[in-house]
């Protein structure tokens, strides 16, 4: 736990003692008063003494506490979602199949499926897979293949078709991490040994490589515990790691890499680096959020968040980049719009008790979910909330949007033992109309970030399974082509009338 939360419980806990051994102590000093007078009087100076210490704590705490929201304005804001990519002369075969090849979708974190992939619900199952522990991160999707990573250190290639596991990797490691993929390499990070649990202060971690086809491990080092999804960009691997460094390596094929630059921050770099326009976005669990040239490692801009009881909270989530602003939901509550040119603030919106959640943007607006129990829309132009959906509990995981819909699961009893308020409730998969918050579909699995696709199908991750979902009236269509091909084929094979079976037609047998 963050310093600034510490002193946050230890305030409020502090405040309700001493107003109520205040109020515990003026009814004890009134009720003696015509007996024992000179004990009354003290008893009620030790009262107001109380009752004024706990008013100055509870009177701090609203302070440090207080919604600061920014309202912002079209400043530094571009109309374009992201930026226009030029597409490379000659496509590879291994690069056109990486469907979903980082945490995220693209560089610049957005969590936006492309327009083309039109898949809805109702959705009918193709098949269901079983991991032996919880997965806090979604799997990328490339070459028929699902890669994933479950809390404790197992690892999976399983097939997209069939839900068959190609191959595993065991690890006596924690995992808070999506892999990346990059012309047949998965690239993954892994934390300290287990067990797992809670913020573990350690810089034990690896990063693995192998051979996306056949599991065969490529190389490992040890640049620190790695929370942080990597991302591949041309020939060099960024990513973020507990030793308060960002590193660029520098890949070469098959071969171990060399370290291109190494960044030091303030703090932890749990979160995922971001890409956008030559810059690599990284923030820190001292609620720092710092532009890095992606080429030579120098620093661009560096900024923070509000400070509160003396200190700031982290910068778990992942920011996203998009309309030329960089999206980063705070622990305390806040997500803040910094301009991705000059790092300047240019609106902060507090959105909840929590927010832990890497942003979803599509169409001007960024969604993000709190440990509250809300899910929320938020204009990304001003800040200003769009709509509100109540949950059933916490939300801890990266929503997605996939055709005009957006994805979350509730996390069932994450954020137990928070100094501020969390809901409790059961886990689900929800997904809403993205434009007006409307409930369309749920599902009775789910926990972190529930989406990913390939275009042809849904990926959907529950707390230990990951399902493979079609649109039913695509299944249906399926069914019905499938039974008029074994229709037909059966007319083929049939033989005429009057012709004995296994004979050709018109000749006796």
């Amino acid at each position: 736990m963050p310093l600034a939360q510490s002193l946050e419980r230890a305030v409020n806990d502090g405040a309700i003692f001493l107003l109520a051994f205040g109020a515990v102590l003026a009814l004890a000093g009134g009720l003696i008063y015509g007996r024992w007078r000179l004990v009354a009087r003290v008893t009620l100076v030790c009262a107001f003494l109380a009752l004024g210490a706990g008013t100055a704590f509870g009177a701090w705490a609203w302070h440090e506490k207080r919604p600061r929201d920014v309202r912002g304005s079209s400043t530094e804001f571009v109309q374009a979602l992201r930026p226009t990519k030029p597409k490379p002369k000659q496509p590879s075969k291994l690069l056109s199949t990486e469907s979903w090849p980082t945490y995220g979708f693209d560089p610049e974190r957005t969590h936006l499926a492309p327009a083309e992939w039109r898949l809805r619900p109702p959705f009918h199952g193709i098949w269901r897979r079983t991991l032996s522990s919880d997965i806090e991160f979604p799997p990328s999707v490339a070459y028929g293949k699902l890669y994933v990573a479950q809390q404790k250190g197992h690892f999976y290639a399983i097939s997209a078709r069939s839900g068959k596991v190609h191959w595993t990797k065991t690890f006596d490691r924690c995992v808070a991490a999506s892999p990346a993929i990059a012309d047949g390499i998965v690239y993954q990070g892994f934390l300290q040994t287990n067990p797992c649990g809670g913020h573990v202060r350690t810089n034990d971690g690896l990063l693995v490589a192998w051979d996306a086809k056949s599991g065969k491990e490529l190389w490992r080092l040890r640049p620190g515990a790695v929370e942080s999804s990597p991302l591949v960009i041309g020939r060099t691997l960024y990513f973020g790691s507990k030793d308060r460094k960002v590193y660029a390596l520098q890949l070469r094929g098959r071969k171990r890499p060399r370290t291109r630059w190494t960044f030091t921050t303030d703090d932890e770099v749990v979160a995922a680096p971001a890409y956008s326009q030559g810059k690599i976005f990284a923030a820190t669990s001292n609620g720092s959020v710092y532009a890095i040239d992606a080429r030579n490692g120098r620093q661009v801009w560096h900024a923070t968040s509000f400070s509160r009881f003396g200190g700031r909270e982290y910068f778990y989530a992942t920011p996203a980049i998009a309309y030329g602003r960089v999206f980063a939901p705070n622990a305390d509550g806040t997500v803040y719009a910094y301009g991705a040119r000059t790092g300047k603030l240019l609106w902060a919106r507090q959105v909840g008790t929590y927010a832990y959640t890497a942003p979803a943007v599509w169409r001007r607006t960024v969604y993000v979910g709190t440990w509250d129990g809300y899910f929320v829309a938020v204009d990304a132009v001003t800040g200003e909330i769009r709509w509100r959906f109540d949950a059933p509990s916490t939300i801890s995981g990266a929503p997605t949007v996939l055709s005009g819909l957006v994805y979350f699961s509730s996390c069932g009893r994450c954020g137990v033992g928070g100094s501020r308020r969390v809901e409790l409730g059961p886990r689900r998969t929800f997904a809403l109309n993205a434009r007006n918050g409307d409930l369309v579909w749920t599902f009775f699995d789910g926990k972190y970030s529930p989406i990913v696709s390939d275009g042809r199908r849904v990926y959907l991750t529950g707390k230990n399974k990951i399902y493979a979902l079609i649109p039913r009236v695509r299944w249906e269509r399926y069914q019905r082509q499938r039974a008029a091909a074994k229709r037909r084929a059966g007319k083929r094979a049939r033989p005429r009338s009057g012709a004995k079976a296994g004979t050709s037609s018109g000749t006796p047998g």
